[in-house]
């Protein structure tokens, strides 16, 4: 299933809808370690501050210098990749 992008109040988050249930309510921030392997390897995009996953999408945020253009493509590949 293709994962969407959609906007959020905060200009700098997004929300990536996965279409399938992602688990449990869970926060992950850059630089704690995790032993989620697609946590992890969304923070490990750079300019990903934290990550956010409930229900059926991951909602991912930057810091305000990093620009959305690489991170939105390199979330998507990755996300689409776990749940695709």
């Amino acid at each position: 299933m293709p994962v969407t992008i959609n906007s959020t109040p905060n200009p700098n988050a997004l929300k990536f809808g996965v279409g399938t249930d992602v688990g449990p309510p869970s926060t992950f921030t850059a630089g704690v370690d995790t032993d989620d392997p697609m946590a992890a390897e969304l923070l490990g995009v750079s300019g990903v501050t934290s990550i956010f996953m409930s229900a059926d999408f991951v909602t991912i945020t930057k810091d305000s210098d990093a620009d959305w253009e690489s991170i939105a493509s390199s979330a998507q590949a990755i996300l689409e990749a776990h749940f695709g």
